[in-house]
Order: structure tokens, then C-alpha cells, then sequence
């Protein structure tokens, strides 16, 4: 019996042995601002994690994602029974030196980086971004080893039998067609009428795709440069044969951004079912763009 007793004695004094929380956290790379967070509390059976943006967190998996910048207060709730501990730190999030936007759709998230060489298509991006513009929106038009095309507000709960693809903001915008953008895979263009009825190559207001493409042959490329006049350095043409893209449209539309983050969600994106309009047979939604700042 004087043996048991001591070992009785520790379980009694660690069940009443209160919870002490504690954490540190390390920030990954890319963007959004994603911060890891390494749990250190002592005799805790569960906690709580409060980002400081709205979002909380529970399990042994945490981490904190921001989307703007600032200054959060970041707090770890350990909890025993009827216990609790808490430890707070000050988050910064820096804001990128680079104009990205987070796009949101159910096929998951990209990161898109915006050119400041093209300032009239990136500032009215960024403007039909903030106004909630493209919330709901479809990617309308989706052809596999090509393009993704999306921005028509005439899609937003369009019925399934409806044809979509003509809607606009009730304007276009004068072309920004550089020599030094091209169509490799994730470039972001907006989309415009044909030649004969616009021969300016003015863009549409609001739509735009995303290129999906396919791997380009050298010998393609030398065509495409006689053609239009245009001239591939080996950096792109390595693009091109490596990772692929629509060659075929350079200098005839204007491209403005770039994805450098979610090339998988493109591939998800491009390889669904569609119908003989290339519309989706399962819709695509854009659920949010957010510009990160």
C-alpha cells in the first residue's frame, strides 16, 4: 500500500496542474500571407487559435492566413477542463511590393499578379475587384489545351440551358498589346471582339481568361516570329516547349497579369466536362477577388 501511494499521489497533482500556453510562428512563403503556428503549450488537452482577422482555429494543424496587410494580435487559448491559459503576440503583415490579387473560385484559389505596364487594365481590374464585380461570376467558356474565359455578369445564375458569353460592363478599354507579354500558361488576358468590327483590338470591360495552353515546338515558335513580326527570348521559348501556352494569340490581345500561384486549380479548371459552347457542365464559380495590400 506505501508503494501505490506516491504514484497515486503524481496522478492526483498532474490532474490538478493547470494548463500553460505558449506558441511560436514562422512565416512561409508566397502569397496570401500565411503564418505556421507551433503549439508549446504545457498540460494543455486542447487549443484554441484567434488570428486576429475574424478567423479561429482549433486542432493540432494551425495557421493563420491574412489577406491584407497590418498589424494583428494573434492569440493561443490553452484549455483543461475548466481551465484555461492564454498568450497573445503581435502579427505584421507586410504588404507585397508587387499588385496581386487572391481569386477565389470552387476549384480552388490563384494568386495573380497584375502589370504595371498595362495601368489602364490594372487599375480597372482592380476596381471591378473591389466593387465585388466578379462575386458569383462563371468561367463561361473553358477549352481544354487552351484558355480559360470568365468576367461576363450576364453569367451570374444564368440558367444551365442558357448560352452566356456576350455580357459586358457597358464599355471597353484601348489595347495595351506589348511585344514583351505573352501567352505562356497563366497569363492573364482580357478577351475582345474579333478584328472586323474592332480594329483597334479594344478590350472588353470585364472579361477576361486565363491561358491553359499546350507545349510549343521551337519550329512553331520560329513560324509564329515571321508571322507577327515578334521575336521570342530563350527564357519564353524554354516557357513555351516546358510548360506550354497559346503562342497563337500573341500581339493580337492584351495581357495584363500573370498567375504565380495555383497553376493546379488552371489544370482542374481546364480539364472539366464541357458542352459543344465549351460552356462547363458543372458550373465554375469566381467566388471572390480580393487585391492584396
Amino acid at each position: 500500500m506505501h508503494k501505490i501511494l506516491p504514484f497515486l499521489v503524481f496522478l492526483f497533482l498532474s490532474g490538478c496542474t493547470a494548463p500553460k500556453a505558449f506558441f511560436v510562428t514562422e512565416q512561409q512563403s508566397g502569397y496570401p500571407a500565411t503564418f505556421s503556428v507551433e503549439d508549446r503549450s504545457a498540460h494543455a488537452q486542447n487549443v484554441l487559435l484567434d488570428c486576429g482577422n475574424g478567423v479561429k482555429v482549433e486542432g493540432s494543424n494551425l495557421s493563420c492566413q491574412y489577406l491584407l496587410s497590418g498589424r494583428y494580435k494573434m492569440q493561443l487559448t490553452a484549455l483543461k477542463g475548466q481551465k484555461t491559459s492564454v498568450h497573445t503576440e503581435e502579427i505584421i503583415v507586410p504588404a507585397p511590393d508587387q499588385c496581386l490579387l487572391f481569386m477565389e473560385t470552387s476549384k480552388g484559389s490563384m494568386v495573380i499578379r497584375l502589370f504595371d505596364e498595362t495601368p489602364l487594365h490594372r487599375d480597372n481590374f482592380i476596381q471591378l475587384a473591389e466593387k465585388g464585380f466578379y462575386e458569383g461570376l462563371l468561367f463561361h467558356r473553358v477549352i481544354n489545351g487552351f484558355m480559360m474565359q470568365g468576367g461576363d455578369p450576364d453569367t451570374k445564375n444564368a440558367a444551365k440551358d442558357v448560352r452566356v458569353g456576350g455580357g459586358n460592363p457597358g464599355y471597353t478599354i484601348p489595347a495595351e498589346i506589348h511585344q514583351k507579354s505573352f501567352h505562356i500558361k497563366g497569363a492573364l488576358a482580357a478577351a475582345r471582339t474579333g478584328d472586323d468590327i474592332n480594329p483597334k483590338k479594344e478590350s472588353s470591360g470585364s472579361q477576361f481568361y486565363i491561358v491553359h495552353g499546350r507545349k510549343t515546338t521551337s519550329e512553331e515558335l520560329h513560324i509564329f516570329e515571321g508571322q507577327k513580326n515578334i521575336y521570342y527570348p530563350d527564357d519564353v521559348v524554354n516557357t513555351y516547349k516546358t510548360s506550354g501556352g497559346a503562342p497563337q494569340l500573341d500581339g493580337e490581345y492584351t495581357i495584363f497579369g500573370e498567375v504565380i500561384q495555383g497553376f493546379d486549380v488552371i489544370d482542374r479548371i481546364a480539364t472539366v466536362p464541357t458542352d459543344s459552347y465549351d460552356r462547363p457542365k458543372e458550373d465554375v464559380k469566381i467566388l471572390k477577388v480580393t487585391v492584396l495590400k
